[in-house]
């Protein structure tokens, strides 16, 4: 029997064997997962567009080198031998194995599983088709990165920072968003004496998985907001009256940075201070040319607030001390 012939049975035979694991340890998770704890009201500052993204440059190539893998070089091009066409099916995530690596470990799942069963989910990429192995991925992986940050609430400064940056900034445009990362960024790395809690995670899905990944995250983080006060997405700019400073009992602020680029985002595991420090660089520094979407998300952001540590830890579990 040809590799061809075989093609078909061994579709059937995975997906028969797939769907049932996945859904058990689909349940598994959402049971394990913590709910939101609708803590305060926030503000978000985002946009972006993955249809309109320039091709992926050719020396990018489909794998991966680096990060917390001890340089373990991965890409999605792979198969089980023999030219059967079906790609690895764990994506190549780094981070701490919470809600952020099973939405993207999800995302691609999804995927595959609709290309095993010949749904009419989104066809796979160049490189995860059975002789695309040697070819350029023009449709190649995007990665998609989050950098959370809890701040003693005495950094009001980068509440109002982020609210003026709300108001001004270009939201339609890549370098618009460049400069919102950049702005985001600068403005975290100007309270280091204030960094308390810290969490990096990066991964890397297929282009065709990578909107639905990037916004299931990004209503993950907003899902812990009670509201949005003050609001800047892709040109549409709103601020509520309510919006304004934490209230002075409040203990935390909680920053979300999240980010989908067609370039590497070698983030590592931030443990203390300089590593927070690489973290906000290494995001700050993605180019406008690579960054596909952005979100900025904080809390609170309702005038006489708070945010409290047990509403900190609940609502952002992964958070580590710094």
């Amino acid at each position: 029997m040809t590799s061809q012939s075989s093609t078909p049975v061994l579709r059937r035979l995975l997906s028969g064997l797939m769907l049932p694991a996945l859904l058990s340890t689909v349940l598994g998770v959402l049971l394990a997962l913590p709910q939101p704890s609708l803590a305060a009201s926030g503000g978000r500052i985002g946009g972006g567009s993955f249809r309109s993204a320039p091709s992926m440059p050719r020396s990018y190539g489909g794998g991966y080198r680096g990060g917390y893998g001890g340089g373990v070089q991965r890409g999605y091009g792979g198969g089980f031998g023999g030219g059967l066409g079906f790609p690895f099916i764990v994506p190549f995530f780094f981070g701490g194995g919470g809600l952020f690596g099973f939405l993207v470990l999800m995302a691609v799942v999804g995927l595959l599983v609709n290309a095993l069963r010949g749904g009419g989910g989104p066809a796979l990429p160049a490189g995860m088709r059975g002789g695309d192995l040697d070819r350029p991925q023009v449709d190649g992986p995007v990665a998609v990165a989050q950098l959370q940050v809890g701040l003693l609430a005495s950094a009001r400064e980068l509440q109002r920072d982020l609210r003026t940056l709300a108001g001004q900034a270009d939201t339609r445009t890549n370098s618009g968003l460049q400069r919102v990362l950049q702005e985001s960024t600068l403005a975290l790395l100007r309270h280091p004496d204030l960094w308390v809690y810290a969490n990096a995670e990066v991964g890397q899905v297929p282009f065709a998985a990578a909107e639905s990944t990037f916004n299931r995250l990004s209503m993950t983080e907003r899902s812990k907001l009670r509201s949005e006060l003050t609001s800047n997405v892709a040109g549409s700019v709103s601020q509520a009256a309510a919006a304004g400073e934490s209230d002075a009992t409040s203990d935390y602020i909680a920053v979300t940075l999240l980010v989908a680029s067609r370039g590497r985002i070698p983030l590592k595991p931030v443990s203390g201070s300089e590593e927070l420090r690489e973290a906000l660089r290494l995001l700050g520094s993605v180019p406008s040319d690579q960054l596909l979407a952005l979100e900025v998300i904080w809390q609170p952001e309702g005038a006489g607030e708070v945010l409290s540590a047990d509403e900190l830890i609940t609502a952002y579990p992964d958070l580590k001390h710094l």
